[in-house]
Formats: structure tokens, sequence, C-alpha cells
């Protein structure tokens, strides 16, 4: 099993980091352009979530990435160091009352273009899955 690492200070500019990463990992990983984009768009948003929602921005709370192939799979696993959040508590982007407002749309959006998320450590931790065939 193939498997890379990287951490970083959580400051929203080392999301430029986190895209470099990801091309990167498109080359070691053969990952091809059907689902290169949603991965991009998928993982930079939640490592822009675990920054702001997670460490609140604190630039001395890590945000670690990981990213590993299994069999036909590629997981990215995002841990950052806050205190968590409850997924049930969540307002539903997509209700009438809140389509106006700004935010709110990142993990419905990981959602539907990953092809697995789940979310554990009590919401500090989360993997997506995305199939290579």
């Amino acid at each position: 099993m193939k498997s890379i690492k990287i951490s970083i200070p959580s400051l929203i500019e080392n999301i430029k980091i986190i895209e470099s990463f990801i091309d990167n990992a498109k080359e070691s990983f053969d990952i091809n352009d059907d689902i290169y984009g949603n991965i991009m768009i998928s993982v930079t948003e939640c490592i822009s979530n675990a920054i702001i929602h997670g460490n609140r921005g604190d630039k001395n709370k890590l945000v670690n990435l990981e990213l590993k192939m299994e069999d036909d799979q590629l997981k990215f696993i995002i841990q950052d160091e806050g205190q968590g959040f409850d997924l049930s508590e969540l307002p539903d982007p997509t209700a009438p009352e809140n389509l106006e407002k700004p935010g709110g749309r990142g993990i419905f959006l990981i959602r539907h273009l990953s092809d697995e998320v789940k979310f554990e450590d009590g919401g500090k931790k989360t993997i997506l899955s995305f199939y290579m065939d």
C-alpha cells in the first residue's frame, strides 16, 4: 500500500501547498482527469474546513493530510487539532431558508463529489474515498 503525508499550519494560503500535493499525487498515483477535479475540490474544501472551523485559523495548529492507495481506491485522510463537530447539527444547505446564506455548502459538496465520506474522531478526522476505475 502506497501512502504519502503532509502537514500544514492552519493558514488559508496553505491551500496552495495542498493543491500542489494533489497535482503531484495525480502523477504518482496516475489519477485520471475524470476524478481529478472532484478530488481537488473535495480535498481543498475539506482542508479549508479543517483550517477555518476545526483549528479556528490558529497557525500553531496543524492540519494533516494522508493519501493512501488501497486496491482500486484512493483515500484522503484529513485531520485537524480542533474540537470536532456534530454532523447532525449542520444545517441543510439545500433548505429554502439556507439558500441565501453564504457558506455552509462544503460538506454537501464533498459528499456529492466523493465516492465515500466518513467522519471519525468526533469530526476531527475525515476520510474521503475515490474509486480509480
